[in-house]
C-alpha cells in the first residue's frame, strides 16, 4: 500500500503526488505505440475491474508475454495472470493454506519455477513483529483454480521494518527483502533455504535508497530497485550490490512494481489504480528483444525519470509537455528534500 513518511517529509510528499496525479494526463503519453498491438511483453493496461492496487509483476517463464501480479491490502489470497497482448486477466490463482493476507507487496519467480508472495508491508514501520512469504508452483495451464501454499514465518534480525519489495535470485534461489524508510533502508538477505517450520531470519546486507518494487535480472547478475521518482540497476554478485546506474523509470501516478521481462531485455513498469498502466523500458545490454527501440527509454509516449536531478533524459522529441512536467517534478522533488532536511535537522 501507497504509504509516505509522516510529519512535514510526508506531507510535501503527499503535496507532489496529488499534484503529479493532476498533471500526469496532461503531460505523460495515453498509453503504448500503436506499433506495438498485440505483441506480448510492451505497454499495455491491466483491464481487470477487480486489480485495482497492482502491487507487484513477475514475468512468468511458463507462458511467454504473461505477468503476475496482485493487489495490495484488503483483498484476499488472489494472483492474477495478465496477458500483456490485451491487458486481460487469463488466470485467477486462490491460495489455500494461509492465513489471511495483511499487506502484499510483491510477487517473485525463483529457478525451481515456483512464484513467491511477499505479505511483507508494515506501514507503521514495527508494528508487526513478523510477515510472511507464499510460495507456490506456477501453474503450467492458464485457468482459474485454487492451489495450496507453502506459508514462511519471516523476521528481520535488526527488528521490525516496513517493505514492498521481494526478489527471488533467479539462480540461487535466495529471498531478499528491501525495506522501505525515508532516509533510506536495506537490503535483507534470507537464509539459503527457507523452512516452513521455523521462523526465517533475514539479516541486512547492504543499503539501499527508497524502495517500493525489486527485481533481478534473468541471469541473476542485475538487480533493479524502483521508488515512487526514479529506480537504479545495480551489479549483483556473490549476495552484494555492486557499482549501480540509473535507468530511465517512467512517471506513473503510484509507481509500485518492476520486473525485467523474462529475456532480460526490457524492464516492465507498473503501477496501482484502476486501468493501470504496465510501460516497458529497454535496458542497456539486456539481451535480444529490444528491437529499434532506444535503450533507457519507456516504449510508450510517456515521459521517463531518471534519479532526481540527473539522467532526465535527453528531451528530443518529448515535445513541451513532457518539459513542464520534468520541471514540476524537479521542483517538488526539491520541495521535498527540503522538508525532509528540515524534519532531519529538527530531529
Amino acid at each position: 500500500m501507497r504509504s509516505y513518511p509522516t510529519g512535514p517529509g510526508g506531507r510535501a510528499a503527499a503535496v507532489l503526488a496529488a499534484a503529479l496525479a493532476v498533471a500526469l494526463p496532461l503531460f505523460a503519453g495515453a498509453g503504448p505505440a500503436a506499433a506495438d498491438e498485440g505483441r506480448p511483453d510492451r505497454d499495455f493496461t491491466i483491464e481487470d475491474p477487480r486489480i485495482t492496487e497492482s502491487s507487484g509483476l513477475a514475468a512468468s517463464r511458463a507462458h511467454p508475454g504473461v505477468y503476475w501480479t496482485h493487489n495490495d491490502s484488503d483483498d484476499g489470497p488472489y494472483v492474477f495472470a495478465v496477458d500483456s497482448r490485451t491487458g486481460r486477466t487469463v488466470a485467477t490463482v486462490t491460495l489455500r493454506g494461509v492465513g489471511e493476507p495483511r499487506d502484499v507487496e510483491a510477487v517473485s519467480l525463483g529457478p525451481d519455477g515456483d512464484l513467491y508472495v511477499g505479505d511483507v508491508g508494515d506501514n507503521l514501520d514495527g508494528s508487526w513483529d513478523h510477515v510472511w512469504i507464499y510460495r507456490f508452483p506456477e501453474p503450467k495451464v492458464l485457468r482459474d483454480t485454487t492451489v495450496t501454499a507453502v506459508q514462511y514465518d519471516v523476521k528481520y534480525a535488526d527488528g521490525a521494518r516496513n517493505a514492498e519489495a521481494l526478489m527471488v535470485h533467479p539462480k540461487t534461489g535466495r529471498v531478499y527483502i528491501a525495506s522501505k524508510n525515508e532516509d533510506g533502508g536495506g537490503l535483507y538477505e534470507g537464509p539459503a533455504k527457507l523452512d516452513a517450520g521455523s521462523v526465517n531470519t533475514f539479516r541486512r546486507v547492504g543499503e539501499v535508497p527508497w524502495v517500493t518494487d525489486g527485481a533481478f535480472s534473468p541471469d541473476g547478475k542485475r538487480l533493479v530497485l524502483r521508488s515512487y521518482f526514479s529506480a537504479r540497476e545495480y551489479a549483483f554478485e556473490d549476495g552484494r550490490l555492486g557499482e549501480d546506474r540509473s535507468v530511465a523509470a517512467p512517471f506513473q501516478r503510484q509507481a509500485e512494481s518492476v520486473t525485467y521481462t523474462a529475456d532480460g531485455s526490457a524492464l516492465m513498469f507498473g503501477s496501482e489504480g484502476e486501468r493501470s498502466e504496465v510501460v516497458r523500458v529497454e535496458v542497456e545490454g539486456g539481451g535480444p528483444g529490444g528491437g529499434d527501440r532506444e535503450q533507457g527509454k519507456p516504449s510508450g509516449s510517456g515521459g521517463a525519470a531518471g534519479e532526481a536531478g540527473e539522467d532526465w533524459g535527453d528531451g528530443a522529441g518529448e515535445g513541451k509537455g513532457s518539459a513542464g512536467l520534468g520541471a514540476a517534478v524537479v521542483v517538488g522533488a526539491g520541495v521535498l528534500w527540503f522538508a525532509l532536511r528540515g524534519k532531519r535537522k529538527r530531529g
